[in-house]
Parts: C-alpha cells; structure tokens; sequence
C-alpha cells in the first residue's frame, strides 16, 4: 500500500510541471501504463488530477483549494515556539515573534530571559515601528510603492538620540535591511537594549513574520548581540522551512 501512495503522490509534481499524457506519467514512474491509469483515475476521483480534452493530465483545482487551505489554517506562532524556546536555552537572552497587522506589528509570542533583568514587552503590544529590528523587517518586504506610503503616514519619536528621524531615513534603512537581509536594534528605542532580528518566511519567499534576541546592556551589549546573528538566522531559515512545508521528512532526515 505505502508503494501505491508513494506512486501516487509522485504523479503530482509531475504534473506541476506541466500537462502530461498517460504514456509520460507511466514512464516517469517506471511502470505499466494500466498501473499509472489505475494511479491517475483515483486522483482524478479525489479531484487532486483533472483530465483535459486533449487526454492529457493535470493538476486539479481541489488540489489548489487545499494548498490554499492549508496555508490559511497554518500558525506561525505554534510552528515557531519549539524554536524559540531552543534559541532561548541556547543564548539565554529573551527572543521576540513577530507580525505585522495593518498598520501595526505585534509581538505574538516571546520566551523570557533567564537573567535577572527582563524586557518590558508583551505578547499583543505594538512594538516601536520605527526602530524595533522586527518591524524594519516586516516593512522592508513590503513592494516599494507600499513601503514608502507606509513610511510617510509613520511617525518618528526621538526615543533615544540613535531613534530614526524622518521617514527619508527610515526609507534608506529598509532598503538596507531588504539587500542584507536581517536587521537591529541598537539603542533606538531604549538606550540599553539591544536586539537583532531575522525574518521567517513563507512557500512565496515572502516575510510572514520575524524574530528576534533582545537584551539590555549590563548582560548583552551590541557586540555580544550581534554575535549571535548567525545562529538568530539560522534559527529563523529553520522556522521558515517547516512553516513552508520544506522541511526534511524525518525518516529522510536521520538516513
């Protein structure tokens, strides 16, 4: 049975290559043309595969309806806590998720440091969104047109002597942050904290969230941050990958 699933199941990035005739599917998969029709039609039944007019095969439009499902139902937050919560026993430092929701980016999950001295921020609340890293991420993404609205209609708070001034800067910030591809924190919404930040994103390449590592001076400075970047990094591709669905199979992973 597993061999038949496993057949089946090969049809379909076949056919997300392109429309295929029943001799071509047979073919690819090294079998008999009966066994490769029996394969087609229970796909066909289930809408996974459509025949055209022309006999050849296609990918069905149920299996678009799930794909679409499926990333609507999935949550970054419960697909990224495990990581989190690793990262956090790795360096010790609090580590933020983030989204963004309209006007606004919201921390939606967090793991708190294990030092004495905690961040002031909760799961819900804005953050600062002309400084905090998570943000610049979240609206470096955005298409160029849509960033620089976004920027103009901001307001710019003097949090600190290091906080972005004008929406000008803030613009050239985010295109550093969009070619480099992470971004930080160094002082621009409070003096003593540090944070640097990665993105997590989805099946199109697209930013669906970010994270970061934050910690205030007296046990992280700038340095120290910025130091663990690669791992920050690393741990958000991991996030991405598994919240994309292209993760390694387990089974495949331990070979």
């Amino acid at each position: 049975m597993s061999q038949t699933v496993d057949r089946a199941l090969s049809i379909l990035p076949l056919l997300a290559q392109g429309p295929a005739d029943l001799g071509q599917v047979a073919e690819r998969l090294g079998v008999h043309k009966s066994t490769a029709l029996r394969l087609l039609r229970t796909l066909h039944e289930h809408g996974l595969v459509h025949r055209q007019q022309d006999q050849r095969y296609r990918l069905g439009a149920r299996l678009f309806a799930l794909a679409q499902e499926a990333v609507e139902n999935l949550d970054v937050r419960e697909i990224a806590h495990p990581h989190l919560t690793a990262l956090n026993d790795q360096c010790g430092h609090t580590v933020h998720l983030a989204v963004r929701e309209e006007d606004d980016v919201l921390y939606i999950d967090k793991v708190e440091s294990r030092y004495p001295v905690r961040m002031y921020s909760r799961i819900g609340r804005p953050v600062a969104i002309t400084v905090a890293a998570v943000a610049k991420l979240l609206l470096a993404d955005l298409p160029e047109a849509e960033r620089r609205t976004v920027a103009e209609r901001l307001d710019y708070p003097a949090y600190t002597p290091r906080s972005t001034t004008d929406a000008a800067a803030f613009l050239k910030e985010l295109a550093t942050v969009r070619e480099q591809g992470w971004a930080t924190d160094l002082g621009g919404h409070e003096e003593s904290i540090n944070c640097v930040a990665a993105p997590i994103r989805g099946t199109d390449g697209r930013v669906v969230a970010a994270m970061s590592v934050s910690a205030p001076n007296v046990v992280g400075g700038g340095d120290e941050l910025l130091a663990l970047l690669p791992v920050v990094r690393r741990t958000a591709d991991a996030i991405s990958r598994e919240y994309s669905g292209t993760a390694p199979h387990p089974d495949k992973e331990a070979r």
